[in-house]
């Protein structure tokens, strides 16, 4: 089978160019940007094909960090005919405009310290810029990929320096947007439904009541906790490593190269970027990004919580609980004429079980931090990143689709209202808990109500019940 870099879209062989790297000489498509070291990495890694692509977010924190490195790297000599052309084939990159034209084929399942992807990154800005300046692709002349592009850097402090630009930018950009409209969304349905007064439930049984608005309440304080165990996480994600070259000692870089760049990264970005004060452990560990990957599994843990009480809550329509109605967005079933299910739940709680799932990866990533490096890198954002999308995205469609229109069924709440035994307990200020459990216990073994059985077993009379059973004087203190 022909390698998949020899091949266009068409499935047809394309013209070739002789690249080097160390390791000697390779054929590379003419048609890219990349290098030998990039189609070495394509052979030697044929894992999971276009799906397993290192992610987008990861290429364009390449992209930023390489710009802001030459940028600050003209401070320290390099030459800024040189530099201007990096810059400008390093907003190619920021663009997406290379991604998308296949000069990043490279996949998740490297080496762990990402290496190569360093490494197509600079081969890719290397040829661009070389393009830019009007010289020969794969020359190496007059831009290298290693002493211009990769100038003062390393790929083990460059790939984790990725890896915190590309987590912050996403959080804000696209996780941030979609958890705060839900749970915008679910605080207005508090105020909504304020006075609609409902049973509740603990055990899955019935309990006291309370108010359909303080339920929802509930959910929306989750989001609200949520959103700021992902801001808590922020101080460390916006530490970069840039700087600690190979081991985090700055080997081959320089005093202040570290600093400057981090500060034109968050002026590339708008986030504020330090320096990370320890490279040591920049490098050799990323428990901030197993940070960032447990608020996100907290996050997913009350999505499903939320998600699953709304789909309980509207159960039936005629069989079920039927207190809320949900948006009807498309048919629910291939052979039961009519039927409409709650697909937008369906797929948030989907999307909570495989966020916890990349959870247990990141976990397992970090924890495997050896010596001076952390090896599980690629691994570890992408799942990160993974589980931004998926949280992101998820809470978009569900906010616009199925919480925006949630109505309240107050017929059929105020029906299971009526039935509930557990009423009963606002009699124990007046008769003691075991003559209102004689009442409960008795109701319910009769099929009776809680009024009549208390009136037939001489406990109550009908005034007096009236009087100390109003569900709506049992929503707490006054």
């Amino acid at each position: 089978m022909a390698c998949t870099v020899c091949l266009n879209d068409e499935n047809k062989p394309v013209k070739m160019r002789k690249e080097r790297d160390t390791f000697g000489e390779l054929d590379v498509p003419d048609d890219k940007l990349y290098g030998a070291q990039t189609v070495r990495s394509v052979m030697n890694f044929p894992i999971g094909g276009i799906e397993e692509r290192m992610p987008y977010p990861v290429i364009v924190a390449f992209g930023i960090l390489k710009k802001a490195a030459a940028k600050v790297n003209i401070e320290f000599g390099l030459d800024k005919k040189l530099a201007d052309a990096i810059m400008q084939a390093c907003d190619d990159v920021i663009s997406g405009k290379l991604y998308r034209e296949g000069h990043f084929p490279l996949v998740i399942w490297q080496t762990g310290s990402g290496t190569q992807s360093n490494m197509n990154t600079n081969e890719v800005i290397a040829n661009r810029a070389i393009q830019i300046l009007g010289g020969k692709l794969g020359s190496k002349d007059p831009v290298h990929p290693n002493d211009h592009v990769n100038k003062s850097q390393s790929s083990n402090d460059t790939y984790p320096t990725a890896m915190h630009i590309a987590v912050a930018m996403e959080l804000r950009d696209r996780l941030m947007p979609g958890l705060v409209a839900l749970r915008d969304t679910l605080d207005g349905k508090a105020k909504e439904f304020d006075k609609i007064i409902k049973i509740g439930r603990t055990h899955l049984m019935d309990a006291v009541p309370l108010t359909l608005g303080q339920e929802f309440s509930g959910y929306a304080t989750q989001l609200t906790y949520g959103i700021e165990r992902i801001c808590s996480t922020l101080p460390r994600l916006h530490y970069l490593a840039l700087g600690g070259t190979a081991v985090g000692t700055g080997l081959n870089t320089r005093i202040g190269f570290a600093e400057k760049c981090a500060k034109e990264i968050g002026t590339l970005t708008g986030i504020p970027f330090e320096s990370a004060p320890n490279k040591f452990e920049a490098l050799a560990c990323h428990d901030a990004m197993v940070e960032v990957s447990g608020a996100l599994n907290t996050v997913a843990v009350s999505l499903m919580k939320i998600a699953n009480d709304i789909r309980l809550l509207a159960s039936g329509p005629r069989c079920g609980l039927a207190e809320l109605m949900l948006p009807e967005n498309e048919p629910g079933s291939s052979i039961m004429p009519g039927k409409v299910n709650p697909t937008q739940c369906e797929a948030l709680t989907m999307i909570a079980a495989q966020v916890m799932g990349n959870h247990v990866a990141c976990t397992i990533g970090g924890s495997n931090g050896h010596f001076e490096l952390n090896v599980f890198k690629p691994m570890i954002v992408a799942n990160v990143l993974r589980s931004i999308r998926l949280i992101g995205d998820g809470c978009q469609a569900f906010n616009k689709n199925c919480a925006v229109g949630i109505q309240a069924n107050v017929k059929q709440i105020n029906k299971i209202m009526r039935e509930s035994l557990m009423l009963v307990t606002a009699l124990n200020p007046h008769i003691g808990y075991d003559k209102a459990a004689q009442i409960a216990k008795t109701a319910h073994k009769e099929g009776g109500t809680l009024k009549d059985t208390a009136i037939k077993l001489g406990i109550l009379t009908a005034e007096q019940f009236d009087q100390w059973v109003k569900p709506e004087d049992m929503l707490g203190p006054k």
